[in-house]
């Protein structure tokens, strides 16, 4: 497997996010209803996936 991109990207698909639009860079823009969250591109970091999962309330470990 090549990052964590993909399995960050299916977890916040499971919690009702929704792809938003680019961002800047190699990151991408997710969001669910008001609140809104940057995905990189090239996430290799476990603790960068982690991050992203405590940011949106998702209570899930990498």
């Amino acid at each position: 497997m090549n990052g964590y991109y993909r399995l960050v990207i299916e977890q916040l698909k499971l919690h009702g996010f929704s792809y938003i639009k680019n961002g800047k860079g190699s990151h991408e823009i997710w969001g669910k209803g008001s609140f809104f969250t940057t995905v990189p591109f090239n996430c290799d970091s476990r603790h960068t996936a982690n991050g992203i999962m405590k940011a949106c309330g998702i209570k899930h470990k990498f």
